[in-house]
């Protein structure tokens, strides 16, 4: 079945499960350590270091005060591919690409549709600024005739993104069971969230992170991808207030809710400021002496402005009363490569595509190449001998970078078999340390591959009546959906990723410690080389 027959046919029962129709308890019916609110927040590039040294340096910053009353989890691994759309679906559906279908957020199906022209089955789908209603200057609004077309009704429906996951989400199985959901997010294709059941949020806010010519692009500027982000804050202020996110009608605090920080991230991949003229502020790190790495002045300033953003959240749920029923979990989508400034090496991605037209010409339908490419063919009967022809460049001066190729019974076996699924890319490439495929000469960073530095991550679970202590069991951002839903209440078995790849919630967060908490994660950087 393809995939977008099999979310035509999922029902709301189905979305959630009959447990989840459970009302969520009251707080006085709550055994000790659960809540009665979870806050999400996603802190894009933060990696494990950087939450330590932060929390290190900064003794009175609103982080560390969150780790005084909770688990700070040392050896916390993003999915892979490191992308925004998986990374963001293992927190909340508890699966990775294998069972959610969602490989990047500018992929490949070979099941639908392009938006116009011919229906024919082949489509790239992109969930980024390309669906937006234009001009969109922070629009959140969807341009139906730009989402791809489903070639099995001939072409007359359009396939949303919340219908592109195959997963349910814990939005959905809360919603379902009584709670109130919000959260905010970069792109308006973040309505991915909504889910299966098209039900899964109450309250959506997505501003638009990239603005289109002649506005200036957000993430050119340290100091306006800061500004982005505080629009977002000032939205779940008003959601702890018991508002919607313009502050403007009373609907009760959401049960769970979050937004995603941008600033971070850029503070890692901009090179340096492109639009304010003072002060001069630089991205990235700046390695020592001593082998370790600091934050450079864009990176420090977008943290502590991060930091302070919390902080804010954290006041509002006190002042209200929320503090000691809220579990507040912080984490990141993915970490941005490479730390190390002397590693960085820019690599255009059309090399891989002239290794590839060695074999025969217009063979890529798409490729996805920021550290990790991602490689979807038109002639699937021609993998092998593009994998040798990539295998033979590594021979011959190695000119793409390229460190391990998965392909074929490998491939199929971490994630899904390219042969009959219409989402799994036929070729996965893991680069050297310190590749970004770009040709923009203002980054020195980026995620997507399968590297340390893009899937090692920070993650903190707090709440006040839990006491600080540092766990170091490998874990998995994906354990985080089941974490939300037993510090409510209802049960993990109502995600259906458990069905494909079960997970666990995370060790010592709030419940017992049971025999086989952890999960092991598999990197493609494992993979060796053909040659």
């Amino acid at each position: 079945m393809t995939s977008t027959a099999r979310f035509a046919t999922i029902t709301l029962a189905t979305v959630i499960g009959v447990a989840g129709l459970q009302m969520i308890p009251k707080a006085q019916d709550r055994p000790d350590g659960q809540a009665d609110h979870v806050l999400l927040l996603s802190i894009d590039g933060l990696h494990g270091f950087d939450l330590d040294r932060f929390i290190a340096k900064n003794p009175d910053s609103a982080l560390a005060r969150l780790s005084m009353h909770g688990r700070t989890y040392t050896n916390a691994w993003a999915t892979n591919p490191s992308d925004s759309f998986p990374g963001m679906l293992a927190m909340v559906t508890g699966g990775t690409p294998r069972s959610t279908g969602v490989y990047y957020d500018d992929g490949y199906d070979r099941s639908l549709a392009l938006a116009s022209g011919p229906c024919v089955p082949g489509a790239h789908v992109v969930w980024k600024q390309n669906l937006d209603v234009l001009p969109f200057s922070f629009t959140t609004t969807i341009d139906p005739l730009l989402l791809p077309r489903d070639p099995a009704d001939g072409c007359t429906s359009r396939v949303w993104p919340h219908q592109f996951p195959r997963m349910n989400n814990v939005f959905e199985i809360v919603k379902a069971a009584g709670g109130r959901t919000a959260w905010s997010d970069k792109h308006p294709a973040y309505e991915f969230l909504n889910g299966p059941s098209s039900m899964g949020i109450d309250d959506l806010f997505t501003p638009e992170i990239t603005l289109n010519a002649p506005a200036i692009t957000t993430t050119n500027s340290f100091a306006l991808t800061m500004a982005y982000d505080d629009m977002k804050v000032a939205a779940i202020v008003n959601e702890i207030r018991g508002f919607d996110h313009t502050g403007s009608t009373f609907v009760g605090v959401p049960t769970v809710f979050g937004m995603n920080f941008q600033a971070v991230s850029v503070g890692q991949k901009l090179k340096a400021e492109q639009v304010l003229t003072a002060p001069v502020l630089t991205g990235g790190y700046v390695k020592n002496m001593n082998g370790t790495f600091t934050p450079s002045n864009g990176l420090q300033a977008t943290l502590e402005h991060t930091d302070q953003s919390i902080g804010a959240m954290v006041s509002e749920l006190d002042k209200q009363g929320l503090l000691d029923s809220t579990m507040i979990i912080i984490s990141a989508k993915h970490g941005n490569s490479p730390v190390d400034p002397s590693t960085l090496v820019r690599i255009n991605p059309t090399t891989i595509n002239t290794i590839i037209n060695t074999v025969g010409p217009n063979l890529v339908a798409q490729l996805s190449a920021d550290t990790g490419p991602l490689i979807w063919l038109k002639d699937q009967s021609a993998t092998e001998k593009i994998v040798t022809a990539l295998n033979d460049s590594m021979t011959n001066g190695n000119p793409a970078r390229i460190a391990g190729i998965l392909s074929g019974a490998e491939l199929a076996a971490l994630f899904a078999d390219p042969a009959t699924d219409s989402r799994a890319p036929d070729i996965i490439l893991a680069a050297l340390p310190g590749t970004v495929y770009t040709t923009s000469g203002s980054k020195i960073a980026d995620h997507g591959g399968f590297g340390e530095d893009d899937v090692h991550v920070a993650l903190l679970v707090s709440q006040p009546s839990l006491p600080c202590k540092v766990v170091g069991d490998r874990v998995e951002t994906r354990q985080i959906a089941c974490t939300i839903l037993k510090a409510l209440g209802l049960s993990c078995d109502d995600l259906m990723s458990q069905q494909v790849e079960p997970s666990k919630f995370l060790p010592n967060a709030n419940h017992a410690r049971t025999v086989d908490d952890t999960l092991g994660v598999t990197s493609v950087t494992s993979v060796k080389s053909k040659h």
